[in-house]
C-alpha cells in the first residue's frame, strides 16, 4: 500500500537553483529505500520536502495521505507526528540524560508522564541503550549518540523514519550495527528512506534503491538488485 507519492515535484530555490525537476516516485508502506547519488543530486532537497522543511514550487507530495505542500505552517505538526528524523550530527540536547533526549520527543505533546516512561524504555531497549538510560551524551561513542537519535526519532511510533546520511560520522563496524538496528525497525513496520554515500552500506543491505542525478531519478533499482 502506497504511504509516499510524488508527481511531476520541481524545487526552484531563490537563488535560482533547480535542485529537483520533473520528480514521479512512489514509496509503499514497509518499504526500506536508499536514495543515492553524487553530491548536489538532490538528494538533502527530497527529504527535506518529504518532512516539509522545505516546499516544492510545483507538482504534488503525498504523505501518508496528506499533501505537503499545501499544508500551511501552522499545520505543519500534522506531518511532523508521522515522520521521524535521524542526521548525520545526532543533534543531542548535550546537558540532557539519554532518557531525557528520548522523553523530550515525548514531552512536546503533552503526553503523560507514566506513558513517557513506558515508550522511552521500550525505545531505548530496542537499539541496545537501556543499560545507559542516566548517561550524557558526551560519555557516549559516536554509535550510542546516533542510537539514542534513532531512539528519539522512533519514540512517537511515526509511519516514516528519514535518515540523512546516518553513518556518515561512524566507522564501517559501527555503521553496520547501526544498519541492523533500523532493519529491525523497518521489520516492525517502519518505513525507512535513508539518504547515504555509503555504497558498500547499500549493496550490504539489499534493499531498493533510488539513484538521483540533477534532480530526476536516474535509475530505480528494486529490492536486491542493485549491484
Amino acid at each position: 500500500m502506497e504511504l509516499i507519492r510524488l508527481v511531476n515535484v520541481k524545487k526552484t530555490y531563490k537563488t535560482g537553483v533547480t535542485a529537483i525537476q520533473g520528480l514521479n516516485l512512489s514509496i509503499n508502506k514497509g518499504e526500506f529505500v536508499f536514495i543515492i547519488g553524487s553530491t548536489g543530486c538532490g538528494k538533502s532537497t527530497l527529504i527535506k520536502m518529504l518532512y516539509r522543511e522545505e516546499k516544492p514550487t510545483a507538482g504534488q507530495i503525498i504523505v501518508g495521505g496528506i499533501d505537503v505542500g499545501k499544508l500551511r505552517n501552522g499545520k505543519v505538526y500534522k506531518i511532523r507526528r508521522k515522520i521521524g528524523v535521524v542526521f548525520q550530527d545526532y543533534k543531542l540536547l548535550p546537558k540532557s540524560t539519554v532518557y531525557e533526549n528520548v522523553a523530550f520527543a515525548l514531552e512536546i505533546f503533552g503526553i503523560p508522564k507514566d506513558e513517557i516512561h513506558a515508550k522511552v524504555i521500550k525505545v531505548l531497549e530496542l537499539v541496545g541503550l537501556k543499560h545507559k538510560i542516566k548517561s550524557y551524551p558526551a560519555q557516549l561513542s559516536g554509535g550510542e549518540q546516533q542510537r539514542v537519535a534513532i531512539a528519539r526519532a522512533i519514540v512517537n511510533g511515526p509511519k516514516l523514519l528519514i535518515c540523512d546520511e546516518p553513518t556518515g560520522n561512524l566507522d564501517p563496524k559501527t555503521s553496520m550495527e547501526i544498519m541492523t538496528v533500523l532493519e529491525e525497525i523497518n521489520k516492525l513496520g517502519t518505513t525507512i528512506i535513508m539518504v547515504t554515500h555509503s555504497i558498500d552500506i547499500v549493496k550490504e543491505m539489499n534493499k531498493r534503491v533510488i539513484v538521483l542525478d540533477s534532480g530526476r531519478v536516474l535509475k530505480d533499482y528494486e529490492k536486491g538488485t542493485y549491484r
